[in-house]
């Protein structure tokens, strides 16, 4: 046995040098540039590059508009692929090509699905026509602050199969005699869901919620191919910020800007695996 876990290291060394090399080294080195002043001697100014940046209007708009981002665009992943997940498991076999329809835009590029977008959103597009029929005024859906809109409702629409797959793989641990008594007792659809379906695959329901909430923080492409490097101030994300000082060649405001994003999710999903952790304990 202890033969063959020596010989396991070495097909998985290989994967971790790569993983050390360019990912845990770059990381520790990031954090000790971003302490000091970018001169040649690199001379340690330590947390001036966090309270200059912090202070930073552009930095503050970033942020503030990706996390509002994120906050719209979460929920909608989750309910969506939830409900979707619910509705394709009732098929059963005839569910495949649903599936496959729900994670096309997941495989397709960005670019081209961007260009579908601003097809549908042009001020003359199908959208403006639908927005006229039911009597109201057309909108600049991508040259004002409703670019939110749109930009939202392609990153759901791109994202929604990948967490549909994942809650349809969930569901199959499900056995189907708990939904039988259930409907037998007379509860609907929607209780079962609530009282059945989302409890017994929780743990696959936060992996979905972490997921959808890290990924809505690179919505970044998009603005960009449709905004450029300085979009309006409603879809300035932090994206932008970064690449803006990363073009002026101001590294120690990129590396402050991103460890300080990185220091927020930590202690966001630190706070929600505590509050995770106590609910477990007051269950026994």
């Amino acid at each position: 046995m202890f033969v063959k876990k020596k010989s396991l290291w070495l097909f998985l060394l290989p994967g971790l040098l790569g993983l050390m090399v360019f990912h845990l080294v770059p990381f520790i080195g990031g954090i000790y540039y971003s302490l000091t002043d970018g001169t040649v001697n690199n001379n340690l100014v330590w947390f001036q590059n966090y309270q200059r940046v912090w202070a930073n209007a552009a930095f503050q708009q970033g942020l503030r508009n990706s996390l509002e981002l994120s906050l719209l665009s979460t929920p909608l992943i989750f309910l969506f692929s939830f409900i979707l997940a619910i509705m394709l498991k009732s098929l059963r076999e005839r569910s495949l090509p649903y599936r496959n329809i729900l994670l096309m835009p997941y495989l397709v590029p960005s670019s081209a699905l961007l260009i579908i977008w601003m097809v549908l959103f042009d001020y003359g597009g199908i959208v403006n026509r639908l927005v006229t029929a039911l009597g109201f005024e057309r909108v600049m859906w991508l040259e004002s602050g409703a670019l939110r809109v749109p930009i939202i409702l392609l990153y759901v629409w791109k994202n929604v199969g990948f967490s549909v797959v994942i809650f349809s793989a969930a569901l199959q641990s499900v056995p189907d005699e708990f939904y039988e008594y259930a409907a037998l007792e007379g509860a609907g659809p929607v209780r079962q869901a609530r009282s059945i379906t989302l409890p017994l695959i929780m743990p696959t329901a936060f992996l979905v919620f972490v997921l959808a909430w890290v990924n809505a923080f690179k919505i970044f492409k998009e603005v960009y191919f449709i905004g450029g490097a300085y979009p309006r101030d409603e879809v300035y994300t932090l994206q932008h910020f970064m690449n803006n000082r990363f073009a002026k060649l101001e590294y120690q405001d990129v590396t402050t800007a991103a460890y300080s994003f990185a220091l927020i999710v930590m202690v966001f999903f630190a706070m929600i695996y505590m509050r995770k952790g106590v609910r477990g304990v007051d269950r026994h």
